[in-house]
């Protein structure tokens, strides 16, 4: 169903009715709307849909154990259908509205039912989760990491797994270049290693992280 634009407090939605046992299509409205703060106007972004259409909504278990970041409409979807629980909600008062709910926009849900979750083997790497592993910090030197590197460089035959790629800032990439640490002397100030949890799993597949979510990640966070 097609985003609907804000609505002022008690304004009827033009949308012809619809029965549906889990209803999806809502509109936005912060609490903020009414007193003419800006921040209860939704912003859209260069392909016309508006940002909240692109937020992500931290799943956890009924044991409060992360499980994924949802897309928010199929949290909502969960929320109505009495699946799920608000846990924290949007800081800014966020609300979605349809013909007759009213729900705050989640940041963090919690399934009514515990969810037996399969074992799955190695965390994939990816840019996102090796930061967070390295917490943003360059295994040479300890500055501010900006980028990866392979310890035992590609050229020479190194792999691209989480035991041979680092964080690293960008003047130790550049002066590091295809050269072994050996060679210039270097040592690692931390043994790269893969990480385990279903956390970093979680943590592998997005980019950014909403602060709400950190008490939940772990000491991943």
């Amino acid at each position: 169903m097609p985003d609907r634009q804000p609505t002022t407090k008690g304004a009827p939605l033009r949308v012809a009715p619809r029965v549906k046992p889990c209803p999806t299509g809502v509109a936005t409205r912060s609490s903020h709307a009414e007193s003419g703060d800006p921040r209860g106007v939704d912003k859209a972004t260069a392909d016309g849909k508006p940002i909240w259409s692109r937020r992500r909504v931290l799943l956890l278990n009924a044991t409060y154990e992360p499980l994924t970041a949802l897309p928010l409409r199929r949290a909502i979807v969960l929320l109505i259908c009495g699946k799920a629980e608000i846990v924290h909600g949007d800081p800014a008062g966020l609300e979605l509205h349809s013909a007759s709910e009213v729900i705050l926009v989640p940041s963090v849900i919690r399934l009514s039912t515990f969810v037996r979750v399969p074992y799955r083997g190695r965390v994939p790497m990816t840019r996102a989760a090796l930061m967070y592993r390295d917490r943003y910090r360059c295994a040479y030197c300890g500055g501010r990491a900006e980028t990866i590197d392979h310890v035992v460089p590609r050229s020479r035959g190194g792999p691209h797994t989480w035991e041979n790629c680092v964080a690293c800032c960008a003047k130790c990439n550049h002066r590091k270049a295809d050269k072994q640490l050996s060679e210039l002397g270097w040592r690692l100030r931390v043994v790269p290693r893969a990480p385990r949890g279903r956390y970093w799993r979680l943590l592998a597949s997005i980019s950014e992280t909403d602060p709400l979510w950190l008490p939940y990640l772990d000491e991943a966070a």
